[in-house]
């Protein structure tokens, strides 16, 4: 297929059958959102997000768009930017991996790092102070409408339309600013009543189960950080507030179970499927895979299941993803190699 620039080859990613670790009996799916040009999920809300902006005439020719993000939105955003003719800053918490602060200055973005300790409530505040003062254009991933909606004008109906005729009965995500669970719930909630719709988030940060009946606050701006919340190795899932596009999936009941998972558990499954299925996602995708696995052990025979996998594994090669993954030839490789 021929497309007339990149950001038109966003979206339609692939929905794939596990084949060897799925259990017995039952039908487990992931959708590749690593399929995406930019290599994640956010390609999607960082296109809606500046297009919207055009649109509206909130963003000028050649003005700069400023986000705080752990990464992905950040890459998705200087691929569109970089597009598009736009300068674009990008304010992140310095744990994240050096792969993705190199991406985005690949891809002509700045980059501005702020403490882990201060959570990614300091990067947003960054992001905040900086578009007051310059004037950019912010794009507002954790408030942005423009991001559920991407997810319920898409990857909502490109899951209906490949599950027309099996039916679906559990759809699985977790949530980084909410954006696709929320614009996903909504659609399936709507037209695929009987699909069960699971949350996950780490096991070390329930804001969801914590702060259910936590409101937004008067002002707009995101909830607070919670006692619940503590750092967790599973980047670009569940900031230290409950964003305002995730509130929705709370005030509405957009879900059916939330079921916790271990950043060890994220890591476990993430090997897993690429040593079994050649599947490479980093952490947030084993997250959510160790869950549909969970989802998948006690699910009825022949039920279908699908998870997200929102990004590819190769933005976290000095994360603890790669911890145990040799860069020089370990002794059975050595044992090869002399055996010739």
């Amino acid at each position: 297929m021929i497309y007339k620039d990149l950001l038109s080859s966003i979206g339609n990613t692939p929905i794939i059958k596990i084949k060897n670790i799925a259990p017995k009996n039952i039908n487990l799916f992931v959708k590749a959102e690593y399929f995406n040009p930019g290599g994640s999920v956010k390609d999607r809300l960082a296109l809606s997000i500046i297009e919207k902006a055009e649109k509206e005439g909130f963003l000028k020719p050649k003005q700069t768009v400023v986000e705080a993000t752990s990464g992905n939105t950040g890459i998705g955003l200087a691929m569109v930017c970089a597009c598009k003719g736009y300068p674009c800053v990008m304010t992140m918490p310095d744990s994240t991996s050096i792969e993705r602060r190199k991406l985005m200055r690949f891809l002509g973005a700045k980059v501005l790092l702020t403490p882990a300790s201060e959570g990614t409530t300091a990067a947003y505040n960054l992001a905040k102070k900086l578009c007051k003062k310059n004037k950019w254009f912010y794009a507002k991933q954790f408030e942005n409408d423009a991001n559920a909606d991407i997810h319920e004008k898409t990857t909502a109906i490109e899951i209906l339309n490949d599950f027309k005729e099996l039916g679906l009965d559990y759809w699985v995500s977790g949530y980084g600013t909410g954006g696709t669970f929320s614009g996903v719930s909504r659609v399936l909630r709507d037209q695929s009543p009987k699909t069960k719709l699971v949350i996950t988030e780490p096991e070390n940060a329930q804001l969801v189960n914590s702060l259910i009946a936590q409101k937004r606050n008067q002002d707009g701006s995101p909830a607070s950080a919670h006692d619940s919340w503590n750092p967790h190795p599973i980047q670009g899932w569940t900031p230290d507030f409950i964003p305002l596009v995730l509130q929705e999936s709370i005030d509405n009941n957009y879900f059916d179970i939330n079921i916790p998972v271990t950043g060890e558990d994220g890591i476990y499954w993430s090997h897993q499927l690429a040593t079994n299925e050649g599947i490479i996602t980093g952490i947030s995708g084993g997250s959510t895979f160790a869950v549909a696995m969970k989802i998948a052990d006690e699910a009825p025979n022949g039920s279908n299941i699908l998870c997200m996998l929102a990004d590819t594994a190769e933005r976290y090669l000095t994360s603890a993803l790669f911890e145990k993954i040799d860069s020089e030839m370990n002794d059975e490789e050595k044992e090869i190699l002399s055996s010739i």
